[in-house]
């Protein structure tokens, strides 16, 4: 689940990061929008979700996407942004065309800062998709649930700290994971 929402977020944030990086109204519309929907409590999105679209993975995973968006969509917009003009006019100069200029030129020059904000994506998700099990969502979140429903017993406490505790190491693994492809695939000269 967490891998489908940082995989749907990357494509939708990444995209919505491109179409809007160049205008100020849709770039702020954006940003305000994805903005808006990380500031809404989990629970209250996934109660919305449900009635349309039932219980189970399908609202967990439109609630975890919402919430990947905002890091992702700001890096992009970031990243292609801070590329330097000059280096797009010489791709210019070369004679590129603006889609060239943007997947040859500005797309890898801005890819550092993308990838970290997929990485920040992704770390929400795995944190936000435990609450998922309110839902019927899979994931550790079920974990939780169950020993928060036996409070009082010897066994809630240590079942609710292994839960998290897994959920830590998750997001722990995932941000190694993404650091070392974020390593692998920028550029040895624009590496910080």
């Amino acid at each position: 689940m967490v891998f489908i929402a940082v995989t749907l977020s990357t494509i939708i944030g990444v995209t919505l990061g491109i179409l809007t990086y160049r205008t100020g109204a849709p770039r702020r519309i954006a940003l305000s929008v994805t903005g808006v929907f990380l500031t809404i409590p989990s629970f209250a999105l996934f109660g919305l979700l449900i009635p349309v679209l039932g219980l189970g993975a399908p609202p967990a995973i439109v609630a975890l996407v919402m919430y990947g968006l905002l890091p992702i969509v700001r890096n992009t917009i970031t990243g292609l942004r801070s590329v330097d003009p000059a280096i797009v006019e010489s791709a210019q100069g070369m004679g590129m065309g603006r889609y060239r200029r943007l997947f040859r030129v500005e797309l890898p020059l801005a890819w550092p800062i993308i990838i970290t904000g997929i990485r920040v994506a992704a770390v929400i998700i795995v944190g936000i998709a435990a609450i998922a099990a309110v839902v019927n969502g899979p994931g550790l979140g079920k974990d939780i649930f169950r020993a928060l429903a036996r409070v009082g017993t010897p066994t809630a406490v240590p079942q609710v700290l292994s839960a998290i505790l897994g959920i830590v190491i998750i997001a722990i693994l995932i941000d190694f994971v993404f650091l070392v492809i974020a390593r692998l695939t920028t550029s040895r000269g624009i590496r910080a």
